[in-house]
């Protein structure tokens, strides 16, 4: 029999799932050490907290294989307790519960009080803004808001995390302030719906008002924006990324499909028509702007003829960042009770064929940059070379600027002016003019 050792424990927190999920683990951390807890972020710890997703096939795999290798461990004696949270949990929680029973405790996505007392520290709502970062120095998630009122026919984050609640301005500004005091230079701004900010609050869309107050803040270079919806886009934002030089001209806002009949199964509340005209008035009120979406194909009834429309709409669209996800099929959603009639093949083929197209659209965009000059971030060094950043790019899902780091040397963190000398289709090569 294994003797309990007189260690002091320490708390290893592994994250799954979206920059949400990276937000919720770093206030989790952020309550624990302030209760004096050790916490590490996915490094050795004898307690393991597991923060979960649950959206899609491919992510709640992980995360079920993520806790089975943690319960080998503990079963080893390698870790004392595992405790899981988040989005599968909050789904699934008898079934887990049924399935995987020696973990020790299975939390909700709102049951953060609970999950902090099992940890042995107490929840205290007096630390708005006290976070333990878990990403490079100079950048931060800043969630603006949770849940989501949407619709949507293939999506499960109702389920998960509820209805939307914004959180308050002056929370928010207090957030930014304490970030921007510990070295963050770069605020992305997250929900599961940032168009809809506000509205629970204020009884209007919100957003640029939100933006006036952050662009305020010293230290504050760059803010981003992350998951806008098409529908009642509040246009004065276009306004605010005009005027103010810290809004990076860059918009991620999904779109999921083009074709009507797929757009009204998906209960997405926009037509083809409606979705190019918003696009056209996006670059036309913001001349420079980078759009990033991300579409779905082999939904339930999509026909060749649907991914025909959809194809030569990317064609001419031309998004500067686009990523493509086959469908998977959620249970208690609402498209669940369609056939899910398209062969996983076909699907995946696809979405290799939209990612071609999307493809020889970025490398013939990012020839147009060689000789041009940019700002750029950086955000480490990787090899002989330390990569950065424009405006245009957000960290992990888009273009990278690569300069030479045997010629060069740069901090992270650092904001430098470079000349790009050489593009390909996902990385600039550049040199730092100043």
């Amino acid at each position: 029999m294994r003797t309990k050792s007189l260690k002091k424990n320490k708390i290893n927190v592994v994250t799954l799932g979206c920059s949400k999920n990276v937000y919720d683990s770093e206030v989790l951390m952020g309550q624990l050490k302030a209760s004096g807890k050790d916490v590490v972020h996915e490094e050795e710890g004898n307690i393991v907290v597991i923060n979960t997703c649950g959206f899609i096939n491919n992510a709640k795999e992980e995360s079920v294989n993520t806790i089975l290798e943690f319960m080998q461990k503990k079963e080893a004696g390698d870790v004392d307790k595992v405790f899981v949270t988040g989005c599968l949990s909050e789904r699934y929680k008898p079934d887990l519960e049924k399935e995987i029973p020696n973990v020790d405790q299975y939390f909700g996505t709102t049951e953060l009080p609970g999950l902090l007392k099992a940890l042995g520290a107490d929840y205290r709502h007096e630390l708005i803004g006290e976070r333990l970062t878990t990403t490079p120095k100079n950048y931060a998630y800043l969630k603006i808001a949770e849940g989501c009122d949407r619709p949507c026919s293939f999506c499960a984050i109702p389920l998960m995390r509820g209805k939307h609640k914004s959180t308050p301005i002056e929370e928010l500004v207090i957030e930014a302030e304490k970030l921007a005091a510990n070295g963050v230079k770069e605020l992305i701004l997250i929900a599961q719906d940032l168009t809809y900010y506000g509205l629970d609050l204020y009884k209007k869309r919100n957003l640029a008002e939100l933006l006036e107050a952050l662009v305020k803040i010293e230290g504050i270079e760059w803010i981003r924006l992350h998951y806008a919806f098409p529908t009642g886009f509040p246009m004065d934002v276009l306004d605010v990324m005009n005027r103010e030089p810290k809004v990076c001209n860059y918009l991620d806002i999904p779109l999921q499909h083009i074709s009507d009949s797929i757009l009204k199964s998906m209960r997405r509340g926009t037509t083809k028509a409606k979705t190019t005209k918003l696009i056209e008035e996006f670059r036309k009120a913001v001349p420079n702007m980078t759009i990033r979406t991300t579409l779905i194909v082999g939904y339930p009834g999509e026909t060749e003829e649907d991914f025909q429309t959809l194809k030569e709409w990317v064609q001419e669209m031309r998004f500067e960042r686009l990523g493509c996800f086959t469908y998977s099929h959620e249970e208690n959603t609402h498209a669940y009770n369609l056939e899910d009639d398209v062969p996983e093949d076909v699907k995946q083929e696809r979405a290799n064929e939209i990612m071609e197209i999307q493809s020889q659209i970025s490398w013939e965009l990012n020839q147009e940059k060689i000789d041009q000059e940019f700002k750029v971030v950086i955000d480490r060094k990787e090899g002989n070379y330390f990569v950065g950043r424009t405006e245009f790019d957000s960290p992990d899902v888009d273009n990278e600027v690569l300069i030479d780091a045997t010629s060069t040397y740069l901090k992270t963190g650092e904001y430098v002016t470079v000349k790009v000398i050489e593009a390909e289709d996902f990385d600039l090569y550049a040199e730092v003019v100043k």
